[in-house]
């Protein structure tokens, strides 16, 4: 791998990282374990998936703060910057989580790893 890899997982990858690794993509499982990658996740994927738990539309792990930690995947906070940045975008897309994750992986560079296309429309690169 050259450079060091900088991963933002998006929602889906956060959550099959936990609890279905076997979703991921073997390339995908290798980057988020590596040593040589800088893994994060937005602290919009916590809120989303509170949201989407609340409603019954998936489960999530109760001890997701602590899974992170024992993972080192660090979250990366939401700025003013970030959602400045979300106003700036097109209008491809209008999950407001995506859109988030998509502001800050352009500001930050990071990459997004995400099997969803969705993010190819945005210009950011996608690693899956």
């Amino acid at each position: 791998m050259e450079g060091r890899l900088r991963l933002l997982l998006d929602t889906n990858a956060l959550l099959w990282s936990l609890m279905r690794p076997d979703k991921l993509r073997r390339t995908t499982a290798d980057a988020i374990q590596s040593e040589e990658s800088s893994v994060w996740a937005s602290v919009v994927s916590p809120w989303e998936l509170a949201i989407k738990a609340s409603h019954g539309k998936l489960q999530a792990p109760d001890d997701l703060g602590s899974r992170l930690r024992e993972m080192r995947i660090p979250l990366l906070p939401i700025s003013l910057r970030h959602t400045e940045a979300v106003a700036a975008l097109p209008h491809h897309h209008g999950d407001p989580f995506d859109r988030m994750l998509v502001a800050q992986a352009q500001l930050e560079g990071f990459e997004v790893a995400s099997n969803d296309e969705v993010f190819d429309r945005y210009g950011v690169s996608r690693f899956w």
